[in-house]
């Protein structure tokens, strides 16, 4: 009886941990690396220190844009916006999507099927063990989100994108 009452106590404590850190807004990607500054090889026109990031953005735009985090899902206002427009990214204000190539993926996230020209390019990323493809904006280098081949026609693309990285602006 004690063991089964010391497994629920911890299983409990556990559960109630997860619980709290993914319900915060802060919630990100635990192995997310900083991005605070240009990979190798990469230069962006768009430039600021990390402290004018930090005040630049919020606290939840600075840990996905900067850290390459991940918002929860579900909790962008984002994901649902329906009007026609343009989302643009939330450090440089750079326009990176159209509406016109949003649909609803079902998971909980901004998905479009493709970019503007010359908005956003891509890299090889390999964290959590995973092969994926990260997005970022080409103006500034922060962090949108990941790319699928498992999109809609006639990309076959799905970006996936956190809303916090943007911001949108109707027609």
């Amino acid at each position: 009886m004690q063991r089964r009452r010391r497994f629920l106590l911890s299983a409990f404590s556990g559960a109630a941990a997860l619980a709290a850190l993914t319900s915060t807004g802060r919630w990100r990607a635990l192995a997310a690396t900083p991005a605070d500054a240009a990979k190798p090889g990469e230069h962006f026109p768009f430039t600021r220190t990390d402290d004018q990031w930090r005040k630049a953005l919020s606290p939840d735009q600075y840990a996905v844009l900067r850290q390459e985090g991940t918002e929860r899902p579900y909790t962008s206002p984002l994901n649902n916006e329906h009007r026609v427009g343009t989302f643009a990214c939330a450090g440089c204000q750079l326009n990176v999507f159209a509406s016109r190539t949003k649909f609803d993926s079902h998971t909980g996230w901004p998905s479009f099927w493709a970019p503007l020209d010359h908005a956003v390019a891509t890299h090889s990323d390999s964290s959590f063990s995973m092969s994926r493809t990260e997005v970022h904006c080409v103006r500034c280098g922060g962090h949108l989100g990941h790319v699928f081949d498992d999109g809609p026609q006639p990309t076959g693309l799905r970006y996936c994108m956190n809303g916090v990285a943007m911001t949108f602006t109707p027609a």
